[in-house]
């Protein structure tokens, strides 16, 4: 009976700190398109309401896509300017202006906010002493590419037709590979591998150490959408209306799908679903093994957003000002939320909270994460009240026995 006790009662701790974990359970969303593959996916609580919680105003236009990290939110904004700021009520902690529009979203790793600027550089930030300059680096051309920071090393493309490989401590260039056109593409880092696209229409494979170039696929024209790397395929968007899955290792083609427009939008996948906006103002869900359309989803505007995935439902913004909820198995709406501005940014979800930009504003939508937390934490006084109730219900029946069994 002691032994039943006693599991009995780890077995409540144990579910009383699951209860309480869970509504954190999303992971931070590090860099653009969550993590270094660009998935565009994180685990946790989806974003069930459109509620606003709160909304914060630049002074320009946010086509950056936000970052959320230890409840801080980055991003930046055509007005010159990278800010934090917290991710529960929109206050701003802090603001560093460079000397251009920022369209690139940032990357922030070990306290550090890394990020390129159209004025040519590639800018390390303190993330907790009010975005204080730890270094710049010189491209020479706009740097609308978002880095992907991966080992200690800063990896981000340049209008400059070059791909750059920078020390994340002191800037040093690593390595640099000349593409020769536009890099609008973020890499994406998978395996010690770099994978990017380039306005030269093509799609690179890089070695992540020296540079090195391991294959090239050629599409049928320029390639803005940035790669998700998963299960070693590269899933990615082409300027000529098609998406396209390719051998990670050797660049063979697998197969494409062609959309009705043209696309900048980068893909997501989850669950063995490649999903991925295009210009003819759909979303499409295809399967990830043969490229076959699951359902698309019809917006009132071009789709240069690139959708975010958690719990089962897609995230998307559109240029027709509107931030979409679509149910990931079947595309049905779940709801649709107006922004002040065309939505070209992509959402990020942290803690059942979407975070997206549209026109000069950065909103949050969704519910309350406390609500969450207090329904779970009513479950789990429940449950420990119930737990406790048997225990105790069955030291009363051995006692019982006992005194029986004595008279």
């Amino acid at each position: 009976m002691i032994k039943f006790r006693v599991l009995v009662a780890g077995v409540c701790i144990i579910f009383l700190f699951s209860l309480v974990l869970v509504p954190f359970a999303n992971a931070d969303w590090t860099m653009f398109r969550a993590d270094p593959s660009h998935s565009g996916v994180v685990t946790g609580n989806p974003t069930l309401t459109s509620t606003l919680l709160w909304k914060y105003t630049t002074g320009s236009v946010v086509e950056s896509s936000a970052t959320v990290v230890g409840g801080v939110l980055y991003v930046g904004s055509f007005d010159d300017n990278v800010y934090a700021l917290n991710a529960t009520n929109g206050n701003k902690l802090w603001n560093y202006t460079t000397g251009g529009p920022v369209f690139s979203s940032p990357a922030v790793v070990n306290d550090v906010v890394y990020i390129g600027s159209n004025n040519g550089n590639v800018y390390a930030l303190n993330a907790t002493t009010g975005g204080a300059k730890l270094w710049s680096y010189t491209t020479g051309s706009n740097v609308e590419s978002s880095p992907a920071v991966v080992d200690g090393v800063v990896y981000v493309g340049s209008n400059y037709g070059n791909v750059y490989a920078l020390n994340a401590t002191n800037s040093a260039k690593l390595w640099k590979f000349p593409i020769g056109n536009e890099v609008d593409s973020s890499p994406a880092v998978v395996d010690g591998i770099v994978y990017i696209g380039g306005g030269n229409s093509n799609v690179y494979a890089l070695n992540a150490t020296n540079g090195n170039k391991l294959w090239n696929y050629t599409t049928g024209g320029p390639v803005f959408s940035s790669p998700a790397v998963v299960d070693g395929i590269v899933y990615i968007g082409g300027g000529n209306s098609n998406v396209y899955a390719l051998n990670a290792t050797n660049g063979n083609k697998l197969w494409n799908y062609t959309t009705g427009g043209y696309i900048e939008s980068s893909p997501a996948v989850a669950g063995g679903i490649v999903y991925i906006g295009s210009f003819d103002h759909k979303i499409y869900a295809l399967n990830a093994t043969n490229g076959n359309k699951l359902w698309n989803y019809t917006t009132g505007g071009y789709i240069e957003s690139s959708p975010a995935v958690a719990g089962g439902i897609v995230y998307v913004g559109s240029d027709d000002k509107t931030v979409y909820s679509l149910n990931a198995t079947n595309g049905i709406k779940l709801w649709s939320y107006a922004t002040h501005g065309v939505v070209e940014s992509s959402p990020a979800v942290v803690d059942g909270i979407v975070y997206v930009c549209g026109g000069n504003n950065i909103y949050a939508l969704g519910g309350s994460p406390q609500s969450s937390f207090t329904l779970f934490i009513i479950i789990g006084v429940v449950t420990t009240v119930v737990v406790i109730a048997i225990i105790i219900f069955l030291t009363f029946q051995k006692r019982l026995k006992t005194k029986k069994s004595m008279s």
